[in-house]
């Protein structure tokens, strides 16, 4: 694990998280290549959904925001290996139904040219009882 401030890429996913529970999509775009991908904990493919450069994320990101109005992140833990790196979460938002979520996943990334290119996340899905 890179203790924070030795490398630039820890600090640049405690920010890029950080943001994400600003949502302050701009911040976001601005951690990320012009050719990023995001690819989504939920879909029909294997992937989830896979979104491809600024434009595509972008709407990805704000739909989210638009569905989880109040989504925020908490007990964030990060780690670099090189050009890889994990940050481990847990997330917290409300439905449009009012139904309230609350768990753990993680994102990993591939870092480029001193940005994220991709972001591809994964959620723990949580049975009703």
């Amino acid at each position: 694990m890179v203790p924070p401030g030795t490398s630039p890429y820890h600090d640049l996913l405690v920010t890029h998280l950080a943001t994400w529970s600003r949502h302050d999509t701009e911040f976001i775009m601005g951690t990320m290549t012009h050719d990023c991908v995001f690819e989504t904990s939920g879909g029909i493919d294997p992937w989830g959904r896979r979104y491809e450069g600024q434009a595509a994320v972008r709407e990805a990101i704000e739909e989210i925001f638009e569905m989880l109005s109040d989504i925020r992140y908490m007990n964030a833990r990060h780690t670099v290996c090189g050009d890889r790196g994990v940050s481990e979460w847990t997330m917290i938002a409300t439905r449009p139904d009012g139904t309230r979520i609350e768990a753990h996943g993680c994102d990993l990334f591939e870092f480029k040219d001193g940005k994220i290119h991709r972001k591809d996340s994964y959620r723990k899905r949580r049975l009703t009882r």
